[in-house]
């Protein structure tokens, strides 16, 4: 059966009882503890601290797709579309169905409890486990090996989130969406496993540019054996790096979960379909790479002392993410300029001289940041 790929109503399978930034084990056992028979749910080991890291298996078709998510504990959008996902699943029953039966999901929603609790990217140890792909000092890290290799997928989906600091090429459109074909070796050569990365990217990128067009990025691919997706396209696998950033108005990242949602699926669907070659390592290559040109508030200033490294006369303010009492709230920082940025954007571009932008400046507490 051919599955087409439909922009379903995300409404329909979107689940609010799961929203936010902050996003533990204990947002999702509700959910978790109510998913139907078709869905295998199982304790796979346990974290630093002893928190249970369990995997959702769905269907039993001979395509094998390997995902998890929360790697890095403060990384918790594509988790929440992991959520929408399996919600697809049970809403659009006849379709589930049918991918049940040319895939099988094994989907690991938090790799890393501990650091998703203390809304860190690190473990409880402080080890940063996407980069402990080759010493694996750490149990999550034991724990998503051992899963690999008893899974043995054909495909490795690696969930992240990036930072909004992101643009697309040299536009002022934000990185909504990042992918990255990891690297297999250090001159970034090109091998079947690769490829085929590459080409389902191509795949879901075609999709979201419907969505966002202009918004989805390409990842650095510089190698780096001890991160988890260059590790496993080392072994063979296709392996793909999903980055969630940032899409306007949007610090909830409530709307770029949707757009991941979409991807997971068109993703899946091409696996389901075998029509991966429809797609081409050219389509991927001409994805924009990321750069780092956006800050999230731009002031501009007549005020000489606060002039940039370029010479110019503005502030740029970046959030720093706080977790306080079960909330992650946005503090607002002074943003030092990286060296050779010649142009920035501003997700809000504010003038200081400006009466109504001077209130908003006010009303949020950054008058401090502007002396």
């Amino acid at each position: 059966m051919m599955f087409i790929m439909k922009f379903t109503e995300f409404d329909k399978i979107y689940v609010s009882s799961i929203q936010d930034r902050y996003i533990t084990m204990d947002h999702l056992a509700k959910f978790i503890a109510g998913l139907s028979q078709d869905f295998k749910v199982e304790k796979i080991g346990v974290s630093v601290r002893d928190e249970v890291i369990k995997s959702i298996t769905f269907g039993d078709g001979p395509k094998r797709i390997l995902m998890w998510s929360q790697m890095h504990g403060n990384e918790s959008t594509t988790t929440k579309a992991v959520i929408d996902l399996l919600s697809y699943l049970m809403v659009e029953e006849n379709d589930g169905q049918e991918l049940a039966k040319a895939c099988t999901l094994k989907i690991i929603p938090i790799l890393n409890p501990d650091g998703a609790r203390d809304y860190t990217r690190v473990n409880a140890n402080n080890i940063d486990l996407n980069r402990d792909a080759q010493d694996l000092t750490q149990p999550e890290s034991q724990i998503l090996k051992k899963e690999y290799e008893a899974f043995m997928p054909h495909f490795c989906f690696n969930l992240h989130d990036q930072r909004t600091i992101f643009n697309v090429g040299k536009t002022n459109k934000p990185a909504t969406v990042s992918f990255l074909a990891p690297a297999f070796d250090v001159d970034r050569n090109n091998s079947p496993s690769r490829k085929l990365s590459m080409q389902l990217i191509s795949a879901m990128n075609s999709t979201l540019q419907h969505l966002i067009p202009g918004q989805v990025g390409r990842y650095d691919d510089g190698f780096n054996a001890n991160c988890a997706g260059d590790a496993f396209q080392m072994r063979k696998t296709p392996t793909i790096l999903f980055e969630a950033g940032h899409f306007k108005n949007d610090y909830q990242r409530e709307k770029t979960r949707e757009f991941i949602f979409y991807a997971l699926l068109k993703g899946i669907k091409t696996v389901a379909n075998n029509t991966i070659e429809n797609f081409s390592v050219a389509e991927y290559l001409a994805i924009p790479e990321n750069n780092k040109q956006f800050v999230d508030i731009l002031v501009h200033t007549p005020n000489t002392h606060n002039t940039d490294l370029n010479g110019n006369n503005r502030i740029l303010i970046q959030y720093k993410e706080v977790l306080k009492d079960g909330k992650v709230l946005f503090s607002p920082e002074r943003h030092i300029l990286e060296p050779n940025v010649e142009e920035i954007f501003g997700h809000k571009n504010l003038n200081s001289q400006n009466e109504k932008d001077l209130e908003w400046i006010k009303n949020n507490d950054l008058m401090k940041l502007l002396n």
